[in-house]
Formats: C-alpha cells, structure tokens, sequence
C-alpha cells in the first residue's frame, strides 16, 4: 500500500538490527515465573528515556541541529505520555525524530503467539485472544516482538479510507459463517495493528474529517467504530502526528477535537547554523568521492542563504535534503570526472556545484515573480554562499603567494573534466600554500594532489568574488586571470 510502512515491514529492513536474541521463555507460566512485569507503552518509553538521561546517554541520536530546542520538548511529551503532533516545514526532519523513538522501547517485548494486535499475554485485549487465554491458561504460547516492528507509519492522502487506517469487516469471515455484528469479522487497519508500539501519521491534516473523527476516537475513547457498531479495544500505543504549521492551523483542514487530543504541539526547525548542516550531511549524505570541508561549508551556507531569500517560498520551506543531495551531486561529479581522465583519487571541487545546481531546482519552491529566472537567482545566491565562506576561512590567511603567480599574466584554465594535476601544473610552486590547506581543512599528513588542487580552485574563486582575480568562461570552462 503506497504510503505505508507496517509493523511488519519497519522502516529501513524487514530483518531487525538485534543486539541480543529473543528470550526463550515461550508460556505465559514461564513469563510469569521469570518476574516479567507488564507495562504500556507509554510507562516502558518513560521508564526507558529516565534511564537514557540518568546515564547521560543522547535520548534521541541523529537528530543534529534540534539538541537544544525540539529534543527536550519531545523529551517533556513522552514522559508526560503524551501523544503529540510534530509541526514543520519539509526536511526538518519530523519523520526521522518518529522513527528515533522506537530506540526508546524494550529490544524485546513479549506478545501472544499468533495475535494480530500483538496483544501482551498479561494483557489480551481482543474477543479471540482473551477466549484464548481463558481455554489454555498457563500455556497460552508466548512470542517475543523486536522493537523495530513495533512502528507503522503512515502517510496520510485524502484517499485514505476507514479500512485502511481503523479496519473494515471480512467478506471472507462472514461467507465462514459469523453474524456482521460478530467481532471476529473485522480486518483490522493499520492502527489496531500498531497496538503494543508507536503508530506515526505524516501530513495528519490531509486525512479526511470523516477519518479524523476515527482517530478522534481511538485517541479519546480507545476504541473503534466498523460499520455501525463499535469494538471497545483498549488499545496500547503512542500516536506522533506530523503537519505543516500552515496546514494544521488553517480552518477547515483539521478537525479541533482531534487537536485538542494531543498532549502536545512541537514545532521543528532547519539547522540554526552551518556547522549543524554539514553535520547532518557528513551523517546521511552518501558520498561517492571526496567532498573536502570547504565545500560543504559552502553547500551548508548556500542552504540558508536559500531559506533567506525573498525569492524562494519560505511556506514550503528548504528541505535538508537540498544539501544532502547537493552534496551526492558534487561527489558524483568528481567520481565522473575521474573515470573520464584517469584520476584514481577524485575530489570535489568548487566547479562542481554550479552544474550540479541545475538538477536540484525541483527542491525548491520559487516565489511567483522569479519565474524565468530561477538559475540567476541560483548563482547569485551560490557567489555569495562562496563569498562568505572564504572570508571565513582566509581570515588571516596571507593568500599573496598565489596572487604573486599571476602577476606575470598567467592564465589558469579549470572545468569539470580537468584533472587536479593539470590544475596544479599551471598554477606551478606557490608560497604558503600550507596555510591555505589548513584553512581548507585539509590535513598535510595525508594530502592528495585532488586535495591540493580544490584548495586551490576555491581560493581562485573566492579571490575573484573578492575582485582580486578575473574570470571568464570558454567551452564550457573557466579561466582565472589577473
């Protein structure tokens, strides 16, 4: 089903990522006997993050840039045992900081072989399980659920019906035999099934009112309503909703019942600085080739200066997956640069983002009055993304040597398809070159030609943005002059 990632199917692998396996204790007798004490969901995630703060442990790792600000609220919502609503642009990380909370739950919990709801064996909660542990007793048969199928998600359109979120009665049960108003004729949906674990809804206000009344239901009265007649199920889980602020608050987009059932509303936010953005590049972005320091400060400091900009619409926001992607794009650019000219080490270099640039517009949003201009608007944004970058890193950085070269009217040719070599033999020996690698943050111990060759081009380019050097363009490269 599109939109949906079940508890059996966990977000990132069917196969979950244990650290000890399942007990054997396989009877309730047996579970009894070991001291097993039942707890909801709500107390084993309170109980679990009390541990974590106790230790000093991060409560909630991954998510960079919200340390000081989203964490410690989420971190009040869940030992209050409230559910609670996430309310964000996009990329700011909303279903990532849903997903972190399964790592708060036991790495084991037992359940009753065989349940749908995974009900807990102490705790059956459907007409069948509770028959069940009436007619066996002591050997009702026990199984052990790992923490990372104890999450469905799911992403919420108009479509989405009654059955797919709540349940609906089987055709099948009731051709059995069972009378329609039989409890044991319900297919249950994707809530009852999270029972025992944590059911996040993405984009909560696109679900139809009819649908958020259902919710509404299962959040106040824990219970559900199929065709007329209602179940009453006890269910046990923490419900986290995501919206856009714009959308949540917007009449008519939201029902203010079901509002008024979450315990709380957290409101996220992009990384505050670029040190917290190459952080969160260095942590999910993918690299095929080496990305020096410099360039994703650069990437880091071009992202906001798009979420400043008065040409981009600030209402959908700049996704961190623009710098993620940004990043793969500069590194890919490099690794197609090496198989062309033999370069075994390729590193990315400045030149390789303006190009890159052109395939990322459609994670951008422009403001209506920008139409046409969308790639001016790009390279404006990106000179003074480089701009500020290398005023921060050359600061005391006597660069004199390298203007020194061109006194003499050299010319430097660079492109997408120059090796770092040819670069570095035109430009020849060049005096405190050591101090501009470490500006670069480029470690001497362990330098490449690649390396020296971006440290160079990025200086050259920063020396033309500051109107010390000039540049031109010719078939498709760039030439620094003085």
């Amino acid at each position: 089903m599109d939109g949906v990632t079940s508890p059996a199917e966990p977000t990132g692998s069917t196969t979950p990522v244990t650290d000890t396996p399942p007990p054997t204790i396989t009877t309730v007798a047996e579970l009894r006997a070991s001291g097993h004490r039942y707890r909801t969901v709500k107390q084993e995630l309170r109980e679990n993050l009390v541990r974590r703060l106790r230790s000093g442990e991060p409560s909630m790792p991954g998510m960079v840039g919200l340390q000081d600000t989203v964490i410690p609220e989420v971190e009040r919502a869940v030992l209050a045992g409230h559910d609670f609503v996430l309310l964000g642009e996009r990329g700011q990380g909303k279903t990532r900081l849903m997903r972190t909370l399964v790592g708060l739950l036991d790495e084991w919990t037992p359940v009753i072989d065989g349940s749908e709801l995974n009900e807990h064996p102490f705790h059956p909660i459907s007409v069948g399980s509770r028959a069940r542990s009436a007619e066996l007793g002591d050997e009702l048969p026990v199984g052990w659920l790992h923490r990372d199928h104890r999450y469905a998600e799911k992403l919420a359109t108009p479509d989405t019906s009654v059955g797919d979120l709540i349940g609906d009665v089987d055709p099948t049960k009731i051709a059995e035999g069972r009378h329609l108003g039989d409890p044991e004729t319900v297919h249950y949906g994707l809530l009852p099934r999270g029972n025992r674990g944590i059911f996040g809804i993405n984009e909560l206000p696109d679900l139809a009112e009819r649908i958020q009344v259902g919710l509404f239901n299962v959040l106040e009265e824990r219970d559900i309503q199929i065709r007329g007649y209602a179940l009453r199920l006890p269910l046990d889980l923490l419900v986290v909703a995501s919206a856009n602020p714009e959308d949540y608050t917007n009449r008519g987009r939201i029902i203010t019942p079901l509002k008024d059932r979450f315990g709380a509303e957290i409101r996220t936010h992009y990384p505050t600085d670029t040190d917290a953005d190459v952080d969160l590049v260095r942590q999910e972005a993918q690299l095929v080739a080496v990305v020096p320091e410099h360039l994703l400060r650069v990437i880091a400091r071009l992202t906001h200066e798009l979420r400043g900009s008065t040409s981009i619409d600030q209402r959908s926001g700049v996704s961190a997956r623009f710098s993620i992607a940004a990043s793969e794009a500069v590194a890919a650019a490099a690794l197609r640069r090496g198989a062309l000219v033999g370069e075994d080490d390729p590193v990315a270099r400045i030149g390789d983002l303006a190009p890159a640039l052109t395939t990322l517009r459609g994670k951008l949003e422009f403001e209506m009055g920008e139409e046409g201009r969308e790639d001016e608007v790009l390279e404006h944004l990106l000179r003074m993304a480089t701009a500020g970058v290398f005023r921060e890193l050359t600061r005391g950085v006597d660069l004199s040597g390298l203007t020194e070269r061109f006194a003499d009217d050299l010319i430097v040719e660079t492109g997408t398809l120059v090796p770092g070599r040819q670069l570095l033999d035109q430009i020849g020996t060049v005096r405190g070159l050591s101090a501009l690698l470490d500006a670069a943050g480029i470690n001497e111990d362990s330098v490449t030609p690649g390396q020296v060759a971006a440290a160079v081009e990025f200086a050259l380019e920063g020396l033309y943005l500051s109107r010390r050097l000039s540049k031109e363009s010719a078939g498709g490269n760039t030439i620094y002059g003085s």
